[in-house]
C-alpha cells in the first residue's frame, strides 16, 4: 500500500463512517441435542460460552492495531428447531435464555439462530419454536429470531405464512422493540452474519468467523466527486471503493478466524447503513442525481449500486457470502426516514425495491391496529418476490400498539427511529386463510 492509500483509508475512517459492520461467529449446536430441555440449555451455554468467550476481546485488538473500528461482534447458531429432538414438549424458551446467558456472559451484542426453517413445512418442533418466539423475546434481551417460509425449489409455505402474521402482531404488544428481533425470510442463506436474520446453517462446520462491511458513506463521496459522469464511470467508481471496502473486511476476519483458532468463511458485501448523517444508503441513489428516494428512477439506481458493489467487492474476498448487496431498512437510514416522513415513499416502492437488493421491507414500523392477515399478504408478496426471483427477501416489519400513520417510534442506537407508514387497507383475511402451500415456480420448460 502506497502513502495515498494510506491517507485514503485513513479518510474513510475518520470522514466517511467506514468500519467493519460485524464480526460474526458462527457455532454449531448440533452436538447439543441431549433429549431433555434442561440438559440441552446447558449445553447450549456451554459450547457457545467456550467457543466465544474470546470473540470481542480478539475483535477489539484488532480495532486498537488497525485503527478500524467493529462496531458489532455477534454470534450465530444452528437453527433451535432442530435442537428439540425427539421430546414432545421441548421449552424453547430455556434455550433462548440459554443463549441470552451465553452472549451476556461473552460481551456480545446480539445472538441469532432462534429460527425454524418450514418452507417445505412445519413439524411439531417447528411450530412450537415459532409460537414460543412472543415469550422467547420477551424474557431475553439479545436474542434474535428468523423464519424461512417459501424458497424458489420448495415453494411457499402459506400455512406458516398465515402463523407468522399472528406472531409478528404477539411479538410486538407490547413492546414494539422486540419485533426488530425477528425476520420473516424467503430463500434464507446459510452463512448471513447479519442480525436479526443470522443462523448458522447445518452444511456449515463446527465453527467459524464471518465479517461484513459497510460503507455507504466512503460510496456517496466518492460518487460526489463525479456529478456529472455518465453511467459507466459511476459503476466503475462504485466497484474500486466496493474493492477496497471489502478488502478489509477480507484482512480483518482473517485475522480474527486465525488468533481464535477457527476457519475464516467469508465476507458479505451488503452495504449497511446507520442513522448517523453520512452513512445512508438512499443519499447515494441522491448523489446519483434523483432529488429524493422513492421518486421515479430509484430502483434503477439501487440495481445499479447492488450489482456494482457486488462486481467491485468479489475480487477482494477469498470466499463471499451472506446477503452481499444494499440494505434498505427504513428506521436506520437517515436519508430514507426523511423520504418517509415527507411522504415521498411509502411501502409499495419499498417493495418494488426490494426486487433488486438485498433484503426486503426491513424495519418497516406500521400501525399497531394492522390485522395480522395483512401482515401475512405483506410477507406473501416480498417472499413471491424472492421465490420467483431466486433471491433473499425478508420482512421485519414494526406494528407499534397506540401508534398510527406520521407518528415516530424510537428503536434507538443502529435501529434508529421510524415514522409509521402507511398500509394499504385492503382485506386479504380470505387469501390468507386458505392455507397449505404455493408450488414453486417452474423452472424449465423444455421439450
Amino acid at each position: 500500500m502506497d502513502s495515498k492509500q494510506i491517507n485514503e483509508t485513513i479518510a474513510m475512517i475518520r470522514e466517511e463512517n467506514l468500519d467493519i459492520r460485524t464480526i460474526t461467529m458462527g457455532i454449531s449446536l448440533l452436538d447439543c441435542v441431549r433429549g431433555d430441555v434442561a440438559a440441552t440449555a446447558d449445553a447450549v451455554y456451554a459450547k457457545i460460552t467456550a467457543k466465544a468467550r474470546q470473540l470481542v476481546p480478539v475483535a477489539e485488538q484488532i480495532e486498537t492495531e488497525f485503527g478500524l473500528p467493529i462496531v458489532n461482534k455477534r454470534v450465530a447458531v444452528t437453527p433451535v428447531a432442530l435442537l428439540a429432538g425427539g421430546a414432545p414438549d421441548f421449552d424453547f424458551v430455556q434455550i433462548a435464555q440459554a443463549m441470552d446467558r451465553a452472549a451476556k456472559d461473552c460481551n456480545i451484542d446480539l445472538i441469532g439462530g432462534y429460527t425454524a426453517l418450514v418452507q417445505n413445512g412445519m413439524t411439531a418442533a417447528d411450530e412450537a419454536l415459532m409460537r414460543s418466539m412472543p415469550a422467547a423475546f420477551a424474557a431475553t434481551e439479545r436474542v434474535c429470531g428468523s423464519v424461512n417460509i417459501g424458497s424458489t425449489k420448495s415453494g411457499m409455505n402459506m400455512d406458516a405464512v398465515k402463523l407468522m402474521g399472528e406472531i409478528v402482531k404477539q411479538v410486538a404488544d407490547p413492546t414494539p422493540q422486540n419485533a426488530m428481533k425477528l425476520v420473516v425470510f424467503c430463500n434464507a442463506v446459510e452463512d448471513n452474519p447479519f442480525m436479526a436474520g443470522a443462523f448458522w446453517g447445518v452444511s456449515e462446520g463446527d465453527c467459524a468467523i464471518s465479517t461484513g462491511v459497510s460503507g455507504p458513506g466512503v460510496v456517496q463521496r466518492a460518487l460526489a466527486a463525479i456529478p456529472d459522469a455518465p453511467f459507466e464511470q459511476v459503476c466503475e467508481t462504485i466497484k474500486k471503493t466496493a474493492f477496497k471496502v471489502s478488502r478489509m473486511g477480507q484482512l480483518v476476519g482473517k485475522i480474527a478466524a486465525e488468533r481464535l483458532g477457527v476457519p475464516f468463511n467469508i465476507v458479505d458485501l451488503s452495504l449497511a447503513p446507520t442513522p448517523a448523517v453520512g452513512d445512508s444508503v438512499a443519499q447515494i441513489l441522491e448523489t446519483m442525481g434523483l432529488s429524493h428516494v422513492g421518486t421515479y428512477g430509484t430502483t434503477a439506481a439501487l440495481a445499479l449500486l447492488n450489482d456494482a458493489v457486488k462486481k467491485g467487492g468479489i475480487m477482494a474476498a477469498e470466499r463471499v457470502g451472506g446477503l452481499s448487496g444494499a440494505f434498505i431498512p427504513v428506521s436506520e437510514d437517515a436519508n430514507m426516514i426523511e423520504a418517509v416522513a415527507a411522504g415521498h415513499i411509502g411501502l409499495e416502492k419499498l417493495e418494488a425495491m426490494t426486487a433488486v437488493c438485498s433484503v426486503g421491507l426491513d424495519m418497516v414500523a406500521i400501525p399497531g391496529k394492522t390485522p395480522a392477515t395483512t401482515i401475512s399478504g405483506m410477507i406473501a408478496d416480498e417472499a413471491a418476490l424472492g421465490m420467483i426471483n431466486n433471491k433473499t427477501t425478508a420482512v421485519r416489519v414494526i406494528p407499534v400498539p397506540g401508534k398510527d400513520v406520521g407518528e415516530f417510534v424510537e428503536f434507538g442506537g443502529l435501529f434508529g427511529r421510524a415514522p409509521i407508514m402507511k398500509v394499504n387497507d385492503g382485506d386479504a383475511s380470505q387469501f390468507i386463510a386458505r392455507g397449505g402451500r404455493i408450488p414453486a415456480p417452474i423452472h424449465s420448460f423444455k421439450n
